[in-house]
């Protein structure tokens, strides 16, 4: 790590009462710097509690955009404009309303990996901690899930209710193969596998435990086993050899990499906070409409 870099931020974070917001899959130095590291859910808990009158949000757009949606006096920063997510973008609001129209009985509940504009047609928003306590909460018994088809699929293993999926997915997950995982088991045969509900179901089925990135950390903790194959991408590793530096972890393929993810660095988020760049901006009809999705699923206890 860049020491200078580093203090320089630290610096910058005082002076402006800034705070650092980074997603698990963010790169390790990055995560270093973090004042608060996270899944969706975490992070968005953590956006709509900051004193901070600037959130830099180390993630992707949506989810730097639920930090403005839920924080609409205090000015948000993502170091990467760029950094998008493919599964957020195989929806549009258009397309869904054109859907809710074809089950006019059904609630929409949206993963919160989705834009501002398709929160904004939801019902309820949900993670992927959360989604099953979701899906049952509400009364309908109809249910269009967006965008994930892997993560309706889980969902649909507990619960009576219809489940009418989105065909979107993270490209990430979804190109994990059982093949690869029956080789990684092959090549540590202590080792359990835990897997992300994003991938396929014939992954699924492999493995140990399923759950959501926050859900892994509190495995690892928890259990007495000593080593873990990790179905997510790779970013985990640094916080889980962190806090568990007495246990063996593994990647379940070399190519759980997601690049927009990796796009930001610490010249980046020093960068972002000295020249103010760039700024997410939620439109407020936008804003308050995503804002009722987000807040039902933060009720949720």
């Amino acid at each position: 790590m860049n020491q200078e870099i580093f203090e320089e931020i630290q610096e910058l974070k005082k002076e402006k009462n800034a705070v650092i917001l980074a997603h698990n899959y963010q790169i390790d130095e990055v995560q270093q710097i973090a004042d608060i590291t996270g899944d969706s859910l975490e992070l968005s808990r953590a956006a709509a509690k900051t004193d901070a009158e600037i959130i830099v949000f180390a993630g992707v757009h949506f989810m730097a955009e639920n930090a403005a949606i839920l924080n609409p006096g205090k000015t948000v920063l993502i170091p990467d404009f760029t950094a998008g997510c493919p599964l957020a973008e195989m929806i549009t609001a258009e397309k869904l309303r054109e859907t809710k129209k074809q089950y006019p009985d059904a609630a929409v509940v949206c993963y919160v990996n989705s834009s501002a504009e398709v929160k904004a047609e939801a019902d309820i928003c949900c993670t992927s901690s959360n989604a099953v306590k979701v899906v049952n909460a509400i009364p309908q018994d109809r249910i269009i899930f967006a965008p994930d088809r892997n993560l309706a699929h889980y969902v649909s293993s507990f619960t009576d209710k219809e489940i009418i999926p989105w065909k979107g997915f993270c490209p990430i997950h979804a190109r994990l193969t059982r093949e690869e995982v029956v080789s990684a088991m092959d090549e540590h045969p202590k080792a359990v596998f835990v897997a992300h509900p994003e991938c396929s179901p014939e992954v699924l089925a492999l493995a140990d435990y399923v759950c959501s990135t926050s859900g892994m950390f509190k495995y690892a903790r928890e259990t007495a086993i000593g080593e873990i194959i990790i179905g997510t991408e790779k970013g985990m590793l640094w916080r889980l050899h962190k806090e568990n530096p007495d246990k063996k972890f593994y990647v379940a393929s070399t190519k759980m990499v997601c690049p927009n993810m990796k796009k930001i660095n610490l010249e980046k988020i020093r960068d972002s906070l000295k020249e103010m760049k760039y700024e997410i901006h939620v439109p407020e009809d936008i804003r308050q409409a995503a804002y009722k999705a987000i807040k039902k699923m933060l009720e949720l206890r």
